[in-house]
């Protein structure tokens, strides 16, 4: 009887140990299937608590899982975020932001529904209490702040690409400027340097343009007076 209560209690320990394992394995697959975006979703809090403790079920040392190690520091972010005031205080403000849009969702509803409207006339603000504490809202919940942060994320990632791109160009424009002055100066450098070489040119040209070239045959001076040419122009003589 011994020998099988030994067994009993040695085969519950595997049973244990296996359903253990396999919780920390979901555990990794879940964490590693959160919205990113969301640190309160990878540790599995309420939008109203605290991220007082990591999960230690995927702690690499305790979790044989091979994407552990990826999971444990998806947490690890997760609750830096969270302790950072501003991160924190961030994702509130989206929160508070979807509990207004399904606030004003399930108003416009409720005017439809007469009977809902008169509890909640008569509850005073009991009735959305519990409504807002219930699953259904919750998940809504999720689901909404999930779409207004990907909106959000979406908008920065396309104000810091026009950044860039406007950094791109301002660097574009800056090298162009730096070619051209680059250039100016390597003309000005050049000029400079054929100074001397213009100087004797012209000074050559001075002693030698006004008596012609060597060699050079120049057509014959006819004389105006001569009355037999007749293809010399003559002055006109007033009438």
């Amino acid at each position: 009887m011994g020998s099988s209560e030994a067994d009993d209690d040695q085969l519950l320990k595997s049973f244990l140990a296996e359903v253990s394992e396999a919780e920390r394995d979901n555990e990794v697959l879940r964490i590693l299937g959160c919205f990113k975006l969301n640190p309160f979703e990878h540790l599995k809090l309420s939008f109203d608590s605290s991220p007082d403790e990591l999960s230690l079920l995927v702690h690499p040392d305790k979790c044989k899982h091979p994407q552990a190690q990826e999971a444990f520091a998806a947490l690890a972010k997760a609750q830096q975020l969270l302790l950072d005031p501003q991160e924190r205080g961030y994702i509130l403000d989206q929160v508070t932001a979807a509990k207004e849009e399904l606030r004003a969702k399930r108003k416009k509803e409720l005017k439809k529904d007469s009977a809902s409207k008169i509890k909640s006339l008569v509850d005073e603000g009991k009735y959305e209490e519990q409504h807002e504490r219930s699953d259904e809202f919750q998940q809504q919940l999720i689901i909404k702040v999930r779409e207004i942060l990907t909106e959000k994320e979406w908008r920065r990632r396309k104000m810091q690409m026009r950044i860039s791109e406007e950094e791109g160009r301002l660097k574009k424009d800056e090298e162009e400027t730096k070619e051209m002055w680059k250039r100016k100066r390597e003309h000005e450098e050049k000029w400079e340097e054929t100074r001397d070489q213009r100087v004797s040119s012209w000074r050559d040209f001075m002693k030698t343009g006004k008596k012609g070239r060597k060699g050079e045959i120049k057509p014959p001076k006819l004389k105006t007076e001569d009355p037999n040419k007749s293809y010399v122009q003559r002055p006109v003589k007033p009438k």
